[in-house]
């Protein structure tokens, strides 16, 4: 995605997601379980609790709560057992979409995602049918402004894969999945706060859609999204 302008829909997906508080704190704390019950509740020795715990403190969820679905997962508490399951689909004017789920009912979430995309104008494709579209990978972007020069220097040094900078400024720094907390570490040491962080699923290219047939596209999202057994929703559409 080189050179295009992403920080718009940056923005717009902020908003979209502070509008939804109460279900990104529901997909927190499932996150929270499966990673503490596959790796342990200790996050000094569990990098993906870390990251979950993390997202948990960006989004204001109490250190109590935090801790609570730590020990319900790791087994102090009778918790609920959560199969993690992705499904691939096609949106408007053929745009991939990935749907990363947890569920204790597969039966369920398999027929509201085929709904969902039935419904609003898309198709559900087959396992693999447009992964290979994205790359798994650490992304950090900064806000438009920031200094491209010493957000190079330090995270190249840190071990970054790439950094690029957008058509409007914002600049992205692209790492392997196992590198991203310590290039985030690094440049939150030297004052640089990325305005968004994650371990991603990143469009290895974007299909641009406008108008109608953006709407349409931010309705089949919103509604595939707003399903309770799902966590993230990766798309290469530019809205």
């Amino acid at each position: 995605m080189a050179g295009h302008s992403k920080w718009a829909n940056i923005q717009h997906r902020k908003g979209r997601q502070d509008e939804k508080r109460g279900k990104i704190w529901t997909r927190i704390i499932r996150e929270i379980t499966v990673a503490a019950r596959q790796g342990g509740g200790d996050p000094a020795a569990n990098p993906r609790l870390r990251l979950a715990i993390d997202k948990a403190k960006a989004a204001n969820m109490p250190a109590d709560r935090i801790k609570y679905n730590i020990d319900k997962a790791s087994g102090t508490l009778e918790g609920i057992n959560y199969e993690e399951i992705r499904y691939e689909g096609y949106g408007i004017g053929g745009a991939a979409i990935i749907v990363d789920t947890m569920t204790d009912n597969r039966v369920r979430t398999v027929a509201e995602v085929r709904h969902a995309f039935s419904k609003y104008g898309g198709n559900m494709g087959t396992e693999g049918s447009v992964a290979f579209q994205f790359k798994h990978a650490g992304q950090l972007i900064f806000a438009p402004g920031t200094s491209e020069d010493k957000v190079m220097e330090v995270a190249l040094e840190a071990g970054a894969e790439d950094v690029v900078t957008d058509d409007d400024g914002a600049i992205e720094v692209l790492t392997a999945p196992g590198d991203f907390e310590a290039v985030k570490n690094a440049l939150e040491a030297r004052g640089l706060k990325a305005e968004v962080a994650e371990v991603t699923m990143r469009p290895e290219n974007t299909v641009a859609l406008e108008g109608d047939d953006a709407a349409r596209m931010q309705k089949l999202l919103d509604v595939i999204e707003d399903l309770d057994d799902v966590q993230e929703v990766y798309h290469n559409a530019e809205l």
